[in-house]
């Protein structure tokens, strides 16, 4: 049996996320939890299907393991490998792309 890999957020990431949610609460805390909640819930997925979305168009020499997928205006980086799906970033679609 193949085992699933597993989701790992980054520190930035996380705290990211966290920034947002604090973001979006000061107008409406249901917005907050249906951000933070749905981003999370397609990070889950990631872990039975890590090449749902497309490769990461501004990751430098990107040999498809790095992806993305918006959700909310918010645009999340992952790596993939067998083992671990790795969340890396959490930005949102309004901040200048970062080249890496």
């Amino acid at each position: 049996m193949v085992k699933k890999p597993i989701v790992v957020w980054n520190k930035g990431a996380e705290a990211s996320l966290k920034n947002a949610y604090k973001r979006i609460k000061e107008e409406s805390l249901n917005n907050a939890k249906k951000v933070r909640d749905e981003i999370l819930t397609e990070t889950k997925k990631l872990a039975d299907h890590p090449e749902m979305y497309p490769p990461d168009k501004f990751k430098n020499d990107n040999s498809g393991n790095y992806r993305v997928f918006e959700k909310h205006s918010y645009r999340v980086v992952y790596r993939h490998t067998d083992k671990e799906i790795r969340i890396l970033r959490v930005r949102h679609v309004k901040q200048e792309p970062k080249q890496y």
